[in-house]
């Protein structure tokens, strides 16, 4: 029986994107830049998508840069804010950022930038009080994740928005977690920048885009012959891009019934190994992404087996999960997410994702329930558990 659940690494192409990128391949395979009938059909290929992209978050598509993934929107929306400025200024973050986020912002803070990395709570969330505390007069930016991939904590950003707004300051948000899972609407969501990712939502890899508010200024990270509006020199990769707009236009069509159903199985998965007492929740219960189910092991078990180890022997039962996040689960040092929450290094070095999908049932849960419960029965012989810090489970 092979079960994968890790679908906030990856999600397998769906049908429908592998059929637009084939279309591509074999009939709309010219250069959109070009102004023959070659070119002419793969720009109306890429107005499609692009129209495709912005009604999933019911933005108007000439907001919608299309990037090589989610990583490059996030770099495009920091650097590209910040090279505006020719002396340094002031950025806020999370202190629960991807590294798409914190890696750019790194490297201002090396160029001379201020920057504040916001607190959060044992569950991983922004207090908006904090943000308000925060801000200087020379805070340009402010980007604060929208959906943990670790943890699955959903943050504030109504509240976090207005607040950047009235300030006036602009305001990023990474939502290659959330688009497709949950509803998104940058008319109303107090947002200037909007980072998704192709191959989150069933497209292809290699595509993601960036949102950008109309009338927001910001700089390309790469010169060339001005694509994408300007922001995004260099031929788009136009099968990619084009399986990016199918499968957003599907993710858009059954995302209401799907997020319900997620959310059941999310839930029902949680309670099935409530009563191992190994397993520490991790995140926030109500304020959470619906596909999103994730735990540590206790400060004593911890001493005695770190997340890894339990990844690779639900692989050999035939069950895919993370250790972390996908971008870090190679490594045994400690979750920066975890340690930011609270939890000390050993204990940080345990986290355990699973990730529900398109493809996942009730039964993929319940056996995943009991080969873990078994797996850790045989890794882990009982021993006197410390007090447990449930947070908001």
């Amino acid at each position: 029986m092979q079960i994968y659940l890790d679908y906030s690494a990856t999600t397998p192409p769906r049908s429908e994107a592998i059929t637009a990128m084939q279309q591509v391949l074999t009939q709309a395979w010219g250069n959109p830049s070009s102004v023959h009938r070659w070119g002419e059909r793969a720009a109306l290929v890429l107005e499609q998508a692009r129209v495709q992209v912005a009604q999933l978050i019911n933005a108007v598509p000439e907001s919608i840069v299309f990037t090589s993934g989610g990583t490059e929107a996030d770099n495009l929306a920091i650097m590209g804010v910040a090279r505006q400025y020719q002396t340094p200024q002031h950025v806020v973050i999370s202190s629960v950022e991807h590294s798409a986020i914190a890696r750019p912002v790194e490297q201002l803070e090396r160029w001379g930038w201020q920057v504040t990395r916001l607190p959060v709570d044992r569950s991983g969330r922004v207090n908006p009080d904090d943000l308000q505390a925060a801000l200087q007069r020379n805070t340009v930016l402010i980007s604060v994740i929208y959906g943990q991939s670790e943890v699955g904590t959903l943050q504030p950003i109504e509240a976090l928005g207005a607040i950047a707004r009235y300030h006036g300051a602009l305001f990023h948000t990474d939502a290659v977690q959330v688009a497709g899972r949950l509803p998104i609407d940058v008319k109303t969501l107090p947002v200037d920048l909007l980072s998704l990712s192709s191959h989150k939502l069933y497209g292809p890899q290699g595509a993601g885009a960036l949102y950008v508010r109309p009338g927001v200024p910001l700089l390309p990270l790469l010169g060339g012959g001005g694509q994408e509006m300007g922001l995004r020199s260099g031929t788009q990769a136009l099968p990619a891009i084009s399986g990016f707009g199918a499968a957003a236009a599907c993710a858009l069509q059954e995302l209401a019934d799907e997020s319900r159903r997620l959310i059941a199985l999310r839930d029902r998965l949680f309670d099935l190994l409530a009563d191992v007492p190994e397993l520490i929740p991790t995140g926030d219960r109500l304020h959470r992404l619906p596909h999103h189910v994730s735990f540590c092991l206790t400060e004593a078990d911890s001493m005695r087996l770190n997340g890894r180890a339990i990844v690779r022997q639900m692989n050999l039962a035939g069950i895919g999960m993370s250790s972390g996040s996908a971008c870090s689960s190679g490594t045994l040092n400690p979750s920066p997410i975890l340690l930011a929450m609270g939890y000390g290094e050993q204990v940080a070095r345990t986290g355990m994702r699973l990730t529900l999908g398109r493809e996942t049932s009730l039964a993929d849960i319940e056996w995943t329930a009991m080969v873990l419960k078994q797996i850790l029965a045989r890794m882990m012989p009982p021993v006197a558990a410390l007090p447990q810090d449930l947070g908001n489970f």
